[in-house]
């Protein structure tokens, strides 16, 4: 089962050629920024610029889809929500704000190798080695979170395909209970196999 997140699509557009830093800083000033975004027609345009930026990187509307699928739910509660409370206009920013920062994010995984993300971050967190920051365990745990999502979700899947086999139905505890046990186990042999290979010994 693959994960819903942005996954690394091999290509030579311009996007796919920047560097992961600096792609890794626009995200950031997005994100930072985006507290600023008032205006619903100022989001949709910043949407339609990201939406371009897809088309330039040659990964089709499919992918973007993709991306937002998993939080259908929530967006239109959101929407719901704050037509309620506010207006529609209100809505419209809070909304497609969430949109434009996820399809940002899978923007930057889908065109940037995760090696390249992690060695960008690596050397960003380099001068807080004087203060006892681990650059190199700092990557590790950011490699070892990234790889825990797709495994996590995998495992989801195993547990609710054995769930439907035994007639559990929808219940929750039928698929909470075996999930959370089978990710503890793997969470330590993951453990287990970091000591073994001495990444713990200072």
């Amino acid at each position: 089962m693959q994960s819903t997140l942005g996954l690394y699509r091999p290509g030579s557009s311009l996007l796919h050629r920047a560097p992961a830093g600096l792609k890794l800083l626009a995200l950031v000033v997005l994100g930072a920024s985006s507290v600023l975004l008032t205006h619903w027609w100022l989001v949709l345009a910043l949407l339609g610029v990201l939406l371009g930026a897809y088309g330039l990187a040659g990964i089709g509307p499919r992918v973007i889809v993709k991306q937002i699928r998993p939080m259908l739910w929530l967006l239109s509660f959101t929407a719901v929500y704050h037509v309620w409370a506010a207006t529609w206009q209100r809505a419209v920013v809070v909304t497609f704000t969430i949109v434009l920062l996820v399809l940002a994010a899978a923007l930057v995984t889908l065109t940037t190798p995760t090696s390249a993300l992690i060695d960008a971050v690596v050397r960003v967190v380099g001068p807080l080695r004087r203060f006892g920051v681990d650059p190199d365990r700092v990557g590790l745990m950011l490699t070892l979170g990234i790889r825990c999502v797709p495994l996590v979700a995998d495992l989801a899947a195993q547990v609710r395909e054995a769930q439907l086999a035994r007639g559990a139905g929808t219940s929750w505890k039928a698929f909470a209970v075996p999930l959370i046990v089978r990710a503890l186990r793997e969470a330590d042999a993951m453990g287990e196999a970091l000591v073994a290979r001495g990444v713990d010994d200072d």
